[in-house]
């Protein structure tokens, strides 16, 4: 079991629901949190809950999908708190809206913050990671393994993810840094409720969910305990793991499954 006592965690996207469940999660194991996501507004208010809470906690305002601002974080947080230990990179958004309807600028929206999110706070951080013999978590998602109707760009930022991590994790096995990808199953977080339409604009409509939906904290233990053990792949859900099975063994039929029971969203659009 990886010791994160006294370790500096930083986690991005961590105002949202998931994130600041991780905040908590890592911060209860005795590690310093270094909380970043777009709004300074919410960081401020995070920063002063989990102190007040007990945890030790440094709050930097990000976006992501800025190149320099990511090595400039980074830079900050190394700086301020003396070293990097954990990257969660938790940061996310995504749409729900038919290939064909969905505008282009859509799909890079979600490449930006999905993929080339990860990919900068990744790089910025990369030799504090090295040094410290550290670990990078992934937040990805069930649609990282398997097709996902009505998600044609979400789908492909979470399976982009895990050919850049999967990768790096073989680079890195002679430098001591574990790489964990985390597959969540439907959780009951911002991200949703958050999602792009077609046309960039937040949707309107819901969102189809199979299975239990868990809640940020559930979601975010199971996250812990798989970075904690150093787990290469971590699938979460009884849904996602019958999933992943159904697709490695028989994909025309895992199509069949997903289709009926999300198709209804793209319905009378």
């Amino acid at each position: 079991m990886r010791n994160f006592k006294d370790k500096v965690v930083v986690i991005t996207g961590a105002a949202g629901g998931l994130g600041k469940a991780l905040c908590k999660q890592f911060g209860m194991a005795g590690a310093r949190i270094a909380a970043t996501d777009m709004d300074p507004a919410q960081v401020e208010a995070l920063v002063e809950e989990l102190t007040n809470a007990g945890f030790a906690c440094n709050g930097y305002a990000l976006d992501v999908t800025d190149e320099k601002a990511c090595w400039d974080v980074m830079k900050s947080i190394t700086k301020d708190m003396g070293r990097i230990d954990v990257l969660v990179n938790n940061a996310g958004i995504t749409h729900r809206s038919s290939f064909e309807q969905t505008q282009a600028k859509v799909f890079r929206k979600v490449m930006d913050v999905n993929f080339f999110g990860s990919l900068y706070c990744t790089m910025a951080a990369i030799e504090q990671l090295k040094k410290n013999k550290g670990a990078i978590v992934v937040t990805s998602s069930i649609a990282g393994l398997t097709p996902l109707l009505g998600r044609t760009g979400y789908s492909a930022s979470k399976h982009a993810l895990h050919g850049l991590f999967e990768s790096l994790r073989s680079e890195m096995a002679d430098k001591g840094v574990d790489v964990t990808i985390a597959c969540p199953g439907f959780t009951k977080t911002n991200i949703d409720k958050a999602a792009l339409d077609f046309d960039g604009q937040p949707t309107k409509h819901p969102q189809s969910t199979v299975g239990k939906v868990s809640t940020p904290e559930e979601t975010a233990e199971h996250i812990f305990f798989a970075a904690a053990r150093s787990k290469p792949l971590a699938v979460l859900s009884l849904v996602g793991k019958l999933s992943w099975i159904i697709q490695r063994l028989h994909p025309p039929l895992f199509e069949r499954i997903m289709t009926n029971s999300v198709k209804h969203e793209l319905e009378g659009r």
